[in-house]
């Protein structure tokens, strides 16, 4: 089976053995859904999906956040976070549901969670978010335990907590790195 699309807010399924067969339709994807579930067409990019919804977080975040004021920072970087995660999660749901997949790639709005979160209370320079960048991508990639079982949590739960906790072993490390060393500064 491959995934076809005939349209921006509806998905098909064709048979790949017999081209002849009419589509099955799949619900309708609400367009803010679509939206945010593959932040605003990044996971459509390839090679990577993930890779390219995480940099553009690091993008998007060194625009907003070098206009925030350094002590309101962390704040703003949670607050981002726990608000991608509660919009990212019904997001995530009902693409994966239209998509028929469990965790499709084109759904990078878990990337962007988990990668504001490794980005809490991290300063704003190029070093530092270069190794935000690295640190999350590796535990995403890597998935320590029990990062690897929230996989298993229902529908886009379980698509986007699995990248928090990515999210939240990079930002342990990189806490440990600013703690102790002064090469990220």
């Amino acid at each position: 089976m491959t995934l076809v699309k005939n349209d921006a807010t509806l998905n098909t399924r064709a048979n790949a053995d017999d081209p002849q067969l009419p589509p099955t339709l799949q619900p309708r994807v609400p367009r803010w859904a679509s939206l945010l579930a593959t932040f605003f067409g990044m996971g459509h990019l390839h090679p990577g999906p993930g890779s390219w919804g995480s940099a553009a977080t690091i993008a998007l975040w060194w625009l907003i956040g070098s206009r925030i004021p350094v002590g309101f920072q962390p704040l703003w970087t949670a607050v981002l976070a726990l608000l991608v995660i509660a919009i990212g999660i019904p997001a995530a749901t009902r693409v994966a549901r239209a998509a028929s997949l469990k965790d499709p790639q084109f759904v990078v709005i878990d990337e962007v969670a988990g990668q504001l979160i490794a980005l809490i209370a991290v300063p704003i320079t190029w070093k530092c978010l270069l190794v935000g960048f690295i640190l999350f991508r590796g535990f995403d990639i890597v998935k320590p335990p029990p990062v690897r079982m929230l996989e298993r949590l229902p529908e886009g739960f379980g698509i986007v907590i699995d990248d928090v906790g990515a999210g939240l072993y990079a930002l342990l490390v990189m806490q440990l790195l600013l703690h102790f060393t002064v090469m990220l500064r």
